[in-house]
């Protein structure tokens, strides 16, 4: 399904889902003079951009449609984050999605077919939002039987998620989307489930007043926090801005190390390495925790394989690896993006050098070489572990915007 529609300023937001629902305002003619005037002065907008909707069987898919522009408009977005980028979206939907993709691109405005005046399509310079959902239906828990919209990603392994949109159209976007989800384009849905938003996103801050207004039931909750730290331009200038304890054990530990100990940093930097390497990250990863171990499902090592193909292919990947005696001991999977370093999964030697702390060592070893690399952000992403704190982390809160398809 790929449809796409122009919008109707004319009509009133209301006056439209009544006409849609087959009922009429009592004594006013839809889509009359009178019923503008008559309409609720709180009435959402009617949505004034155009909007292509890619839906399960469009071809080609929304992901393949919108590739070119996708990365430029998230750069002109209130929060450009790694998780938002069109390879790690896409290659999140193929490895973990399940259900119906609907992928929908908002555009401002319309440009004529030169060869045919009458026909418009949407303009590809004025993309100016893209919301990524998928439809599932829940099998178990509060909300079996019900389906669901959710943004790509939601819920594990993307730590920031939102509605893609150029700053200042957010608004217009929200307004639009509340028009398709009360549509008859648009499946059957009872709740719409923005999860991950970052703290700087609107989706929990404009857009709940607006989906309100429309009678919708919205729910706004803080998920979690992501602890991050803000790299000054040299290591002991980091060190001095983190607590003096802790700032005492990382010297210590690095210190015991390198005089004990044959100590070996490094980063994998080519394809031909990275399969043997990504041998290496899932087996300390798993050896680390019993939870990491049991999360670390044949499934998801799958994707961890593909997803760090793409995104050292992309230039995004840091996978970084603490030798001890010639000996891998402790591993960190990492994502480099617009000066930000993002700490996703890591693990370590819990036997033979677990005594040497090789998890701490790397960690300051790789902010170490973040620093010399311009990094201006390291972050810890969703969690509130302890050594996050101890290595100067700062919370950025992670919210959610649920809406519930009933009356407030």
């Amino acid at each position: 399904m790929l449809i796409t529609k122009s919008p109707a300023p004319d009509v009133p937001a209301v006056a439209r889902r009544l006409r849609r629902d087959g009922h009429h305002s009592a004594g006013v003619a839809l889509g009359s003079e009178a019923s503008a005037q008559d309409a609720d002065s709180d009435a959402v907008p009617p949505c004034s951009l155009t909007v292509t909707i890619y839906g399960p069987t469009a071809y080609p898919n929304g992901f393949s449609a919108l590739a070119s522009e996708w990365n430029d408009l998230l750069a002109r977005s209130r929060y450009d984050t790694f998780f938002l980028t069109h390879e790690w979206q896409s290659v999140w939907w193929q490895q973990l999605g399940a259900g119906d993709l609907w992928i929908l691109a908002f555009y401002r405005g319309e440009c004529e077919d030169p060869d045919d005046p009458s026909h418009a399509s949407p303009c590809p310079s004025g993309l100016v939002g893209i919301a990524p959902f998928y439809l599932s239906e829940h099998k178990k828990g509060k909300w079996a039987g019900k389906s669901s919209l959710k943004l790509v990603g939601c819920v594990e392994v993307s730590d920031f998620l939102d509605i893609v949109i150029a700053t200042g159209w957010e608004k217009q976007v929200y307004y639009c989307l509340l028009d398709w989800l009360q549509g008859e384009e648009a499946p059957a849905w009872d709740y719409l489930d923005l999860c991950n938003l970052p703290e700087d996103s609107l989706s929990y801050k404009a857009l709940p007043s607006i989906f309100r207004k429309a009678g919708l039931r919205v729910e706004v909750d803080q998920e979690d926090v992501a602890p991050h730290v803000h790299l000054p331009a040299r290591y002991e200038n980091y060190l001095m801005q983190i607590d003096k304890k802790q700032r005492h054990e990382i010297r210590r530990k690095q210190r015991r190390v390198e005089r004990e100990l044959d100590v070996d940093f490094r980063l994998v930097q080519s394809m031909d390495e990275l399969q043997v390497a990504m041998n290496e990250f899932l087996r300390l990863q798993r050896m680390s925790r019993p939870d990491k171990e049991s999360f670390m499902t044949p499934h998801m090592e799958r994707f961890f394989r593909v997803m760090a193909g793409r995104m050292l292919e992309a230039g995004y990947l840091h996978l970084s690896f603490l030798s001890l005696n010639g000996e891998d001991a402790a591993a960190l999977l990492a994502f480099e993006y617009k000066k930000e370093l993002l700490l996703y999964n890591s693990g370590y030697d819990t036997e033979k050098w677990a005594g040497y702390s090789p998890g701490w060592v790397l960690l300051g070893y790789v902010i170490q070489h973040a620093i010399a690399r311009g990094i201006e952000v390291f972050d810890f992403l969703q969690g509130d572990e302890e050594y996050k704190y101890r290595f100067g982390g700062h919370d950025y809160r992670v919210m959610r915007t649920l809406i519930i398809n009933e009356p407030a």
